[in-house]
């Protein structure tokens, strides 16, 4: 369980300023946080959370007033989409001292990165103020991984006519989060996923733990599909770092440069571990660099990371970045799993 505080300005601060062109501008006052927004404090190392809005009311596909409350668990409101405004930061998110993640809980079922300057738990605090201000630089860091059309670092999909269907056509989707002291997940039940001519049920299970960046998500299909998919955003001139393992069990795809949206020097690592023997193939589909699995009605598991070069004591080259993914490698290989 976690205790309830109301925000005090310190803390406020992190959330409800922003930077743009190096000057702070102020989203609401501190004293306004403070009366208004009730917070959940994180008490663990991990923290997972979803938070929607009470209050209010549906006007088509947006959902105008209210105020936002954490709750554990949601079934996603038919008429909720993109950009509704229904759910904080438009999805579940996670984090850990390192680094946060979060999964847009709608069609677009992508994975973005919330680059983290503090070495606390900072997404309680993270769009509380009813908008996407954390696009901008703030204290805390900010969102900083542009998916577009893409699955983000580690979203999940189908790839079928080359391309990837993502989530259009699901009869309901339902999720929820666990924050223990040894990690923190989100899980979501797609109830009838239809793709193509096929529909199928499917949980994914995504957990962070106390040290490292990653993230373990595992897929379990009610039924085998052909061309379940998981992979990371291209983008222009950075290219596709591979590896295998020395036992051969487990390898990553990887990219690592100028791909955030900081700026067009800030630099970014993102990686993808997986098993080899669950492998179909790797493709470059339209928008990413594309791991298709083999159909199975059975768990699959991999990991996602990323690893921000502005992060507290983080990765700045990509040489130490590849070292870094070489040692978890290696750890996968003798262990079969990063805890």
């Amino acid at each position: 369980m976690m205790k309830k505080i109301f925000l005090i300005p310190v803390v406020a601060s992190l959330a409800l300023f922003s930077c743009k062109d190096g000057k702070e501008q102020e989203q609401t006052s501190a004293e306004d946080a403070e009366s208004k927004i009730q917070i959940a404090e994180p008490q663990y190392d991990t923290y997972a959370e979803i938070s929607v809005k009470e209050g209010g009311h549906w006007e088509g596909r947006e959902y105008i007033d209210g105020q936002f409350k954490n709750v554990e668990n949601l079934d996603v409101p038919k008429e909720h989409t993109d950009h509704s405004w229904f759910i904080r930061y438009e999805g579940p998110g996670w984090e850990n001292s390192q680094v946060g993640y979060r999964l847009y809980l709608d069609w677009r079922n992508a994975i973005d990165i919330f680059g983290k300057k503090a070495d606390t738990m900072v997404l309680p605090y993270v769009g509380q103020d009813n908008f996407d201000s954390y696009h901008e630089a703030a204290p805390w860091g900010q969102d900083i991984l542009k998916a577009g059309k893409s699955l983000g670092i580690g979203g999940y999909g189908r790839y079928m006519n080359d391309t990837v269907a993502h989530f259009r056509n699901v009869q309901n989707t339902h999720a929820e989060v666990n924050n223990s002291a040894g990690s923190s997940s989100v899980a979501i039940t797609y109830e009838g996923w239809q793709t193509g001519e096929e529909t199928i049920d499917l949980d994914a299970e995504l957990t962070i733990y106390p040290e490292g960046r990653y993230t373990q998500v595992e897929l379990s299909p009610s039924a085998e599909i052909e061309g379940l998919t998981t992979g990371i955003v291209k983008f222009e001139d950075v290219p596709l770092i591979q590896k295998e393992s020395e036992g051969g069990n487990w390898a990553y795809i990887a990219t690592y440069g100028a791909q955030t949206l900081v700026n067009d020097e800030d630099e970014l690592g993102m990686a993808i571990f997986y098993k080899k023997d669950e492998l179909a193939q790797q493709v470059e589909g339209p928008d990413d660099h594309l791991l298709i699995f083999k159909p199975t009605s059975d768990k699959v598991t991999y990991y996602l990371l990323g690893a921000w070069e502005q992060e507290k004591e983080g990765i700045t080259t990509e040489e130490d970045f590849v070292s870094n993914l070489d040692e978890l490698l290696q750890n996968l290989d003798s262990n079969n799993a990063l805890k």
